[in-house]
C-alpha cells in the first residue's frame, strides 16, 4: 500500500506517529459504522499523498490487550470523523482504515494550524503531553505562512466556534482541543480569509457524550490552550464562544441531504445555558486547582 522509503515522519506523540506517504492502491472508504464500502475516495489535490496515523504497540502492555486497545481506538477515531462529516463539521477525509495494525489513512489538509497563523508559542502544560513536531507545516503546505491580522483572526475564531457547535450538537467530544489541532485551509486563489475553512484534526481522544459538562470541559481545554499558547487572547476565545452560542441557540445541524440524519442532536437556548453554567463551574474548579497547586 505504501512505499516505506518515501514515508516522511512529521509528528510523534505518546500514542502515535504521523507520516506523509504515497499510496499505490486506489483507496476506498470503509465505514466503521455500517461496514459497507463506498466509492473510491478523492483525498485532495495531492491525490498521491496521504497522511498515515500509526498507533504503535506498547511493549509494557500484554500483546492481546495492546491489539484490542489499538483496534478499538483506531475504529473510534474513524467513527468520530464520519459522524462529524455527517453534521457538516470540516474534518480530513478518511482514505483507509486498518484497525488491527492501528493505521488510519487521511487526506492531507493543505494549510497551517491556527497556532501557527496566530504566531503562537509551543503548547504543553503539566497535565497535557505535548507532541513533538518533527516536520513544520511550511514543509507541507503549498503556500507561504503569513500571520493573520487581528480582523482575520476574529473571522477564523468565528469559524472555529461554528465548527465546535456543530460537533457538540452531534454529541461528539473532541477531547484535545488546541490551536494545533485546528487547520485553516484557504481556497486557492482567494485573497480573503472569509472563504477559508477551519478543519478539525486529531480525534484520537474523542468520545460520544450528551453531557453538557463534557462539552464544557472540551471548551475549557481550548481556553487553557489559548492562555498558554497565545498571550492576551481572551478576546479571541470570547469570539469563539459568541459564534458557538449562536449556533447552539438558533441553528439546527446542517446535514448532508444524502445521508440519514443522526438522532439526538440538540439546539436551543436551554442547552446553551446548561453548557455555559457547566463551563463557569469548570473554570472555577480550574482556578481553585491553580491556587492550591
Amino acid at each position: 500500500m505504501e512505499d516505506e522509503q518515501k514515508s516522511q515522519l512529521i509528528k510523534q506523540g505518546a500514542e502515535a506517529k504521523v507520516y506523509i506517504t504515497t499510496l499505490f492502491t486506489k483507496p476506498q472508504l470503509l465505514s466503521p459504522i455500517t461496514g459497507q464500502s463506498s466509492v473510491p475516495v478523492k483525498t485532495s489535490s495531492r491525490s498521491d499523498k496521504v497522511l498515515l496515523k500509526y498507533r504503535f504497540p506498547k511493549t509494557y502492555r500484554h500483546p492481546t490487550l495492546s491489539t484490542q486497545l489499538t483496534a478499538s481506538r483506531t475504529t473510534a477515531e474513524a467513527r468520530a470523523l464520519i459522524r462529524c462529516a455527517r453534521v457538516g463539521v470540516n474534518t480530513p477525509k478518511i482514505v483507509c482504515v486498518d484497525e488491527e495494525q492501528g493505521v488510519l489513512g487521511l487526506e492531507i489538509v493543505d494549510g497551517y494550524s491556527v497556532r501557527e497563523l496566530l504566531g503562537g508559542g509551543s503548547e504543553g502544560e503539566d497535565e497535557y503531553e505535548e507532541e513533538e513536531e518533527v516536520q513544520p507545516s511550511n514543509q507541507i503546505a503549498s503556500e507561504e505562512l503569513i500571520l493573520l491580522t487581528n480582523e482575520e483572526g476574529l473571522v477564523i475564531m468565528r469559524k472555529i466556534g461554528i465548527q465546535l457547535a456543530r460537533m457538540h450538537q452531534a454529541h461528539i467530544i473532541h477531547g484535545d482541543l488546541t490551536t494545533s489541532n485546528m487547520m485553516v485551509r484557504r481556497q486557492k486563489g482567494a485573497a480573503s480569509i472569509q472563504s477559508a475553512e477551519v478543519v478539525l484534526i486529531d480525534f484520537g481522544l474523542s468520545l460520544n457524550s450528551t453531557s453538557a459538562e463534557d462539552k464544557a470541559v472540551d471548551l475549557y481545554v481550548l481556553q487553557r490552550a489559548f492562555a498558554s499558547t497565545h498571550p492576551d487572547s481572551e478576546h479571541l476565545f470570547d469570539e469563539i464562544l459568541k459564534a458557538y452560542q449562536d449556533i447552539i441557540e438558533n441553528k439546527p445541524v446542517l446535514y448532508d441531504p444524502k445521508v440519514k440524519a443522526e438522532k439526538g442532536t440538540v439546539a436551543g437556548p436551554t442547552h446553551w445555558k446548561e453548557i455555559k453554567r457547566k463551563l463557569d463551574d469548570v473554570r472555577l474548579r480550574g482556578r481553585k486547582r491553580s491556587m492550591v497547586g
